[in-house]
């Protein structure tokens, strides 16, 4: 079994716009690697948690399943619109 790696702190700023998202119901273009693949999406952020030292993103994908994403797997993000 491989060892999950460590976990890696997002930027305070990048943290702070992510919980800006959430407030205002903004979708988000999410850029983050899984399993070794880039994904791209749009998402609904939902909400922010914090569970065994690791902070995670809780969203809703385009199918509308509800996802928790480990922070530090996203590459990057740009907070949309309305959508």
């Amino acid at each position: 079994m491989t060892p999950v790696p460590r976990y890696a702190p997002m930027d305070c700023a990048q943290y702070s716009r992510l919980e800006l998202a959430i407030l205002q119901k903004r979708a988000l273009r999410l850029r983050w690697i899984g399993r070794g693949v880039t994904h791209l999406e749009v998402v609904r952020p939902l909400d922010l948690r914090t569970r065994r030292h690791a902070e995670y993103l809780i969203l809703r994908d385009a199918l509308d399943r509800r996802r928790i994403l480990r922070l530090d797997r996203i590459a990057r993000f740009e907070v949309l619109g309305d959508a």
